[in-house]
């Protein structure tokens, strides 16, 4: 069974943020299949279904970011989650806006969730999506900027990014790593050329 988790903070404040990605790429997975995100037995709203005949959940959890891997050391443990089959997908300031990468281990790149999820696996070694926020802010706003709703000249690209880490997510589920990079290769550069185009 595979197991995703999107990154972000719970509660209204902070809905559509850019910090929030990881929450609205796995909303827009669920509107698109149809499935509604409920309180689970730890700290985390989840939903679970089938693409093919491949099971999965999604998780969105509720401990705030700095706290993510609490949430997700007890999916792991409760849910009996292989790291093979975790995948989770978090906000990147290193990464132009729009802009997606895939890694299968690594550090935190100075992403408090993803620090947080490390410490708590006692391991960096497992799959995740970088979604490219971008870095527009100035000396000592990082906290504000990332905290802060995408700008109107950004929602286009966010849209067809977000589209792309749905397909995405839909290839790990119903394959793997290496039919989601296999994906991801091929079809790049499409989406890579339709937000540059935007972006100008």
């Amino acid at each position: 069974m595979k197991a995703i988790i999107g990154l972000g903070n719970p509660g209204n404040r902070y809905i559509n943020t850019r910090h929030n990605i990881g929450f609205m790429i796995l909303d827009s997975f669920a509107n698109k299949h149809n499935l509604s995100f409920s309180p689970d037995k730890g700290e985390y709203y989840s939903v679970g279904s089938s693409l093919d005949t491949s099971h999965f959940f999604l998780y969105k959890p509720t401990t705030f970011m700095n706290l993510s891997g609490k949430a997700v050391s007890h999916i792991i443990e409760t849910k009996n989650i292989q790291l093979e089959n975790l995948l989770i997908i978090a906000d990147d300031i290193n990464l132009p806006t729009g802009s997606i990468r895939f890694r299968e281990a690594g550090g935190d790149g100075g992403h408090n969730g993803l620090s947080s999820i490390i410490y708590s696996l006692e391991t960096n070694r497992f799959n995740r999506i970088r979604f490219g926020v971008g870095n527009d802010f100035s000396n000592g706003q990082m906290p504000n900027y990332v905290l802060d709703k995408f700008y109107e000249k950004e929602k286009e690209i966010i849209r067809l990014a977000v589209g792309f880490s749905v397909e995405l997510v839909e290839k790990f589920i119903i394959g793997d790593k290496k039919e989601m990079m296999n994906f991801y290769s091929k079809e790049f550069n499409n989406i890579q050329s339709k937000i540059n185009i935007v972006g100008k």
